[in-house]
């Protein structure tokens, strides 16, 4: 039978020996597999293994992997350990260790094939002696165990197994980049039954099509025994041969080696094929004239052709939340990622929210953004929420038991005129990657002040950065979007195409779509001052007054962001300000911060002259594990005067406030007319910021400050109540938001993040989009 697997090639190559040289008795060692693997990869292999030479010294196959990995970037990565049974005590962790933090490195590229000794005795690893084991199945399945226990973070705490041979207990887990699949190689029966039971694929070196039909029947079999679909079993075959004379099966023409092994795919179920050569002749020749031909002739013979069909596996399919119709996701989306996938507890949570949501679809470029928005829509009863990459205060990314479009791997940064300073950027790009691309250009984008921000969210709302006061907010810079309408169309919108949609992108983009690239035009920007302060501010309020007048007063080439955290431990009260420069002179640097450190004692200081690009270097790699809601409220501020400051004052002094930051508007902000961009507050002079942990408590503190308002920043404010709708935009700006509304998504398709209500009206209605179409 087929099992419906999509076809999928590789190359076995022979690791280096201890000497340097090949199994086969190469004398370019290292250098001769990363070129072989190179090869492989420009030819189209899905993957490359590497075994172990027989006999004499040998070189850790990870290791060779790992060389493998640094001169390849796309192709797949093997890791074989076909001996389990002489395994220490502690290898099969230090395997899993192994093999994650190299799927991490080369960007999920790993797999892992474990299996047992072929001899009738093997090693007692618990006893470092040879003598009978008949129960190597059960030894290969605890290593199974102590390895799926470790990268298995779907579910939160240590991991711990109580095998006979392999066990861990309250080990840390360290799961890998992908959803690495483990197959088994080994012939004998109780082998194959384990590879039905709990595999997630059965390697073997061809031996004929009745021993292939077989060992199937013996998977099958165990694999419905234990609740599984055979389908969930990939079958792969190892082959070997030579082009020329006809000898043998995978002899002869490419034509012959098509015949032989036609029938193995389509009636006996391979799904992928090894072919074991170092020669690079016969690689190329595979890859080219076997490969292609084979392809055009499962498409022929099987409904689903050589494309295969996704299967999930029994324990997936467990996890699944009720109402998602998983059966049909569109296929061709970089990744599905399903509750039960050990990968889910990457893409659940956001940076502060914690998530459940029942897929996660992750597109990698624009038809696939256009496919899952459409999979969405056939769900109106389910939340949707869009996640562009890393932070997100408001926590409007994830959902419990809807669907997540995540572009984070759109990502791309590429400068399209020079001359111009013309930047596009993917939305799920970072700014500190942003940062770090523009650099050598002596460029730089203001973008908050976090740079594991994606540029999705937050050039989509305004983006106050520290680069504010002296180049403006960063969705000023924006240029053109291309982006994904609540219908599915393509469209493009700048100053002179669907004006109105480039118009309302730049402060409530949310609303109207998902944007697929950003073009900017990024500003001339040297090295700057950076100081980071630790004052006195034992007496709150005068800090905060006098901050503010500092800010107002200083030249628009200072921008200052203020933190005044609630005292603990009997603490005295402290403020933290970071505060930049946009000046590479020494003089001037010390001239503009001179006032601020007058402000308060000083407990710490540290100022700098660096790159803008080392300021936002500060994210980690690492996913949000995040738990619970987030709770914050947002504010503009016109001034800093003293009933707002006592106000503050007794916020922060209460305790129940986590978090109190005030960043530094004006500037260059005004120099934008208040109707240009759906971002209309541009008199105020600060956005204020307060968490906390429950919405009572924080709303209880908020309505100290709220009176001193005029309007709000949404991307910090994690209240839905309408009134905040109401707050963050002017009446004349939201008339025109809902009249936009109306036209680019009527049916409220997206409504995650500070949904606006479409509110038509015939004497203001525009025109639909516009030219830009694809």
């Amino acid at each position: 039978m087929n099992y419906q697997h999509a076809l999928r090639f590789g190359a076995r190559l022979s690791a280096p020996d201890a000497t340097g040289d090949t199994a086969a008795g190469g004398a370019t060692g290292e250098a001769n597999i990363a070129a072989t693997a190179r090869l492989a990869e420009e030819l189209g292999y899905d993957q490359i293994g590497i075994r172990t030479p027989g006999d004499g010294p040998q070189q850790d196959v990870l290791t060779a992997l790992s060389w493998t990995a640094a001169h390849t970037d796309k192709i797949g990565l093997r890791a074989e350990a076909p001996h389990v049974p002489a395994l220490s005590a502690q290898e099969p962790a230090m395997l899993a260790r192994a093999v994650a933090s190299l799927d991490r490195l080369t960007g999920g590229r790993m797999e892992l094939v474990l299996g047992a000794a072929d001899e009738p005795d093997a090693m007692r690893p618990d006893e470092g002696s040879y003598g009978p084991r008949s129960d190597l199945a059960g030894v290969v399945g605890e290593a199974l165990d102590v390895i799926q226990a470790l990268w298995d973070v779907r579910d939160r705490g240590l991991a711990g197994t109580a095998g006979s041979v392999f066990r861990v207990s309250g080990a840390q887990k360290a799961a890998p980049a992908h959803e690495v699949p483990i197959s088994m190689r080994g012939d004998r029966k109780e082998m194959l039954e384990l590879a039905g039971r709990r595999f997630d694929g059965w390697v073997t070196t061809y031996d004929g099509a009745a021993a292939l039909e077989e060992a199937n029947r013996t998977i099958d079999d165990a694999a419905r025994a234990a609740g599984r679909d055979p389908r969930e079993i990939r079958r792969e075959i190892t082959i070997s041969g030579r082009f020329g004379h006809r000898g043998a099966p995978f002899t002869g023409t490419p034509g012959e080696w098509v015949a032989d092994l036609l029938p193995l795919v389509v009636d006996h179920g391979v799904g992928t094929i090894m072919i074991d050569t170092d020669d690079p002749d016969t690689l190329t020749r595979f890859a080219r004239e076997v490969v292609p031909a084979l392809r055009a002739a499962v498409d022929a013979a099987l409904p689903h052709g050589s494309a295969g069909v996704r299967i999930r596996s029994a324990a997936v399919r467990a996890r699944r939340r009720t109402g998602v119709d998983y059966d049909n996701v569109p296929a061709g989306l970089a990744e599905v990622v399903e509750p039960g996938d050990l990968t889910y507890g990457r893409f659940r949570s956001g940076y502060l929210r914690g998530g459940a949501p029942g897929v996660v679809l992750r597109a990698a470029g624009v038809e696939q953004v256009v496919a899952a928005l459409a999979f969405a829509r056939l769900h109106p009863e389910l939340p949707l929420s869009r996640r562009s990459a890393g932070h997100g205060i408001s926590g409007r990314s994830t959902n419990d038991g809807g669907i997540v479009i995540d572009v984070s791997a759109m990502n791309t940064i590429e400068v399209v005129d020079e001359t111009a300073r013309r930047v596009r950027i993917g939305p799920g790009a970072r700014w500190m990657d942003v940062a770090a691309a523009l650099n050598p250009y002596g460029w730089a984008l203001s973008s908050g002040d976090y740079g594991g921000v994606g540029v999705g969210g937050l050039a989509t709302a305004a983006g106050i950065g520290y680069l504010v006061r002296a180049h403006g907010l960063t969705i000023d810079h924006l240029r053109e979007v291309e982006m994904v309408l609540a219908d599915g169309s393509v469209v493009r919108a700048s100053a002179t195409e669907n004006t109105d949609l480039f118009w309302a992108v730049r402060g409530a983009g949310a609303n109207f779509g998902i944007v697929t690239s950003f073009e900017f035009e990024a500003d001339e920007v040297g090295p700057v001052g950076y100081a980071e302060l630790t004052q006195d501010a034992g007496d709150r309020a005068r800090f905060l007054v006098d901050w503010g007048q500092f800010v107002e007063s200083s030249p628009r080439d200072v921008t200052s962001f203020l933190i005044m955290p609630p005292t603990r431990g009997g603490q005295p009260p402290i403020a933290l300000s970071r505060t930049v420069v946009d000046s590479d002179d020494p003089e001037t640097v010390l001239a503009r911060l001179q006032p601020l450190a007058g402000l308060g004692q000083l407990y710490a200081q540290q100022a700098q002259i660096l790159p803008y690009a080392a300021i936002m270097a500060n994210a980690s790699d690492d996913e949000p594990q995040s738990q619970g809601e987030p709770v914050s409220r947002s504010g503009l501020l016109r001034h800093i005067t003293p009933e707002f400051a006592a106000a503050a004052a007794r916020v922060i002094a209460s305790g129940s406030a986590h978090w109190f930051q005030i960043r530094a508007l004006g500037g260059a902000v005004g120099d934008v007319a208040p109707d240009a961009t759906a971002f209309a507050h541009r008199d105020a002079n600060f956005s204020v910021v307060l968490m906390g942990g429950h919405d009572a408590v924080v709303d209880a503190l908020w309505a100290e400050l709220e009176p001193f308002f005029e309007g709000s920043y949404l991307s910090f404010d994690s209240s839905l109540r309408p009134e905040r709708i109401e707050q963050a935009w002017p009446p004349k700006t939201l008339a025109r938001l809902r009249a936009l509304k109306a036209v680019y998504d009527p049916d409220s398709v997206f409504d995650d993040n500070f949904a606006i209500t479409p509110a038509p009206s015939p004497a203001t209605t525009p025109a639909a989009p516009s030219g830009g179409t694809r």
